[in-house]
């Protein structure tokens, strides 16, 4: 008579699903945004010969492909730690379709309708959840535009960098009353509305060599570099930016309140999730 054998037990739970490690994240996070600095800022380092046509046309999908894949590990690890969950997918997946949808429409002086909600966004939910939706925002605004281009990866580095900036903000406003708190991020945007144009300049302004006051050429000190990219943006973005810069501080105003109070009431039915 055979003696039945039995199966063997289920390895235990923590075996089976090791959390991510908990500095993961962060790291990834890390990357994204020294992979953002070194892209905009390879070209000073070029050679005196290279080809002013050469303005990001052939790393610009490398460096979209790189920032979405960190972004997609970081939602992943995110997930698998237990700090994101699927409403809170669904719902970054939810602002980042608004915020694409809101690139269409046409405000004063240049203004967009996206940057007001990834500041609000960010600063409801804090700092990583705001660089996922500058990335995301940004990516279905170019979509939904016609926008795509090798100046698109650069537009999504910088509004993450304004999303994750409002989401650090958001940590020292959140005890003060609203309508303070709201005036202080219409601050932070009208701020952004200056130096998103002054970032964004970077992807193309080092290929401009002509040798004149506005344009950079190797061998500029550092000193010398800010002078000239000084004149260049004063001459060529400034007026636009402050249109901008004036836009996001006035909708900010206009509907901060409310939208921020509804925001932050969703991140505390998230909570501890959200607490980023």
């Amino acid at each position: 008579m055979s003696v039945p054998t039995l199966p063997a037990p289920d390895p235990p739970v923590a075996a089976r699903s090791r959390p991510a490690p908990r500095g993961a994240p962060h790291l990834v996070y890390l990357l994204v945004g020294l992979v953002g600095a070194g892209a905009f800022l390879w070209p000073f380092w070029l050679p005196a010969d290279a080809a002013p046509a050469q303005a990001h046309s052939g790393d610009a999908p490398l460096v979209a492909a790189v920032v979405g894949g960190l972004a997609l590990g970081a939602l992943a690890l995110e997930l698998r730690r237990g700090s994101m969950n699927a409403a809170t997918v669904a719902l970054l997946g939810v602002l980042g379709a608004m915020g694409g949808l809101l690139r269409l429409l046409d405000l004063p002086g240049g203004g967009n309708g996206i940057f007001f909600l990834v500041i609000l966004a960010g600063a409801a939910f804090g700092p990583r959840f705001g660089l996922l939706l500058g990335l995301s925002a940004m990516a279905i605004g170019a979509v939904v535009t016609g926008g795509i281009g090798p100046w698109l990866p650069f537009q999504m580095l910088g509004l993450a960098w304004m999303g994750s900036g409002a989401g650090l903000l958001g940590r020292a406003t959140a005890r003060l009353r609203p309508r303070a708190e709201v005036a202080v991020l219409a601050v932070y945007g009208w701020v952004w509305g200056f130096a998103y144009g002054a970032i964004l300049n970077l992807w193309f302004w080092p290929f401009q060599r002509d040798g004149g006051p506005l344009s950079w050429s190797p061998g500029l000190g550092f000193t010398e570099t800010l002078a000239h990219y000084g004149r260049f943006y004063a001459a060529t973005s400034f007026a636009w930016d402050a249109a901008g810069a004036l836009t996001n501080a006035v909708l900010i105003v206009a509907v901060g309140v409310p939208v921020l109070a509804a925001l932050r009431r969703r991140a505390h039915r998230l909570a501890p999730v959200t607490r980023w």
